[in-house]
């Protein structure tokens, strides 16, 4: 199999009853950093909750979004990444001051929250838990542990180049009993865990899921192509400043002689000026003036 970027595998571990997917993320995870003028520990940390996001589409059907947000009280206030069913990932992340911080470290009052919004039912779904131990893939192990019951196991990377993860689930019987022999997912669990993060970014994933388990019957899925891609459109921009209501588009107008907005995710400039800003509340009627009284 050629070594391709940007994709998504599932598979599974027949031997072990163990499903697992994996994901190798360049030029969109570039695309990302870039975006933000991401480096350093925070460059680290954003690219594992994209390579996450995508990660944790792979056990769900469903179309729409899933979103992960982490909120810290320390120097990094905000980590957010959301992917598509059909592979479209962005990312984001905010920290107090001018410069990105030197060194990040995750409070213990931070807080991850995951959301999956269904287009088709129109439903949305949110777990909250802690950020225990400062680690990012053990706070997605206990997410996963606590909102779903369901075991899970994760390795996450980024460098400059690349990010990417690896995800391990123990599956269940129609019973309730793990799949597999006895010791399937204990044994998993330990392959794992001398996955490298080096080895995780540079080796093709079909290499990697050899040299981990290569004695489990591995069942690899196609792959899953993955690209940036961004939501923002002039129509959503246009919805959120009629949201902020006339005054305050005519407050900037007389000011700035347009209104301007910059996506954060993208970077795109949408620019409405006084007849567009106009446009955007035609239907919406002048408050009238207070009567004054004498």
């Amino acid at each position: 199999m050629t070594a391709l970027a940007n994709v998504l595998h599932r598979f599974q571990l027949e031997r072990a009853g163990v499903r697992g997917a994996i994901v190798r993320l360049d030029q969109a995870w570039q695309r990302i950093r870039a975006n933000g003028d991401y480096s350093g520990p925070l460059a680290e940390l954003l690219g594992q909750t994209v390579a996450a996001s995508a990660l944790f589409t792979s056990p769900i059907k469903f179309e729409g979004r899933l979103a992960i947000h982490l909120r810290d009280s320390g120097a990094l206030r905000l980590l957010f990444a959301d992917c598509t069913h059909d592979g479209q990932l962005r990312g984001i992340a905010r920290w107090d001051g001018e410069q990105p911080p030197s060194r990040v470290s995750l409070e213990t009052d931070a807080r991850l929250a995951i959301t999956i919004e269904n287009a088709v039912t129109d439903t949305r779904y949110q777990g909250l838990v802690p950020v225990e131990h400062g680690d990012l893939a053990g706070a997605f192990e206990g997410y996963f542990q606590r909102s779903e019951q369901l075991p899970t196991r994760l390795v996450l990377a980024a460098n400059t180049q690349r990010c990417g993860g690896l995800m391990l689930q123990q599956v269940a019987t129609g019973g309730g009993a793990p799949q597999g022999d006895a010791d399937g997912w204990n044994r998993a669990e330990h392959l794992l865990a001398t996955l490298t993060a080096g080895e995780l970014l540079d080796l093709p994933p079909d290499q990697v899921l050899l040299r981990l388990f290569h004695e489990e019957d591995v069942r690899l899925q196609a792959a899953q192509p993955l690209a940036f891609g961004c939501t923002c459109s002039r129509e959503r921009v246009g919805g959120m400043l009629r949201s902020l209501g006339r005054a305050e588009n005519e407050a900037v107008l007389a000011e700035q002689g347009s209104v301007q907005v910059t996506c954060e995710f993208c970077n795109r400039r949408y620019v409405f000026d006084e007849a567009e800003v106009n446009e955007l509340f035609a239907d919406a009627p002048r408050a009238e003036a207070m009567p004054t009284r004498h």
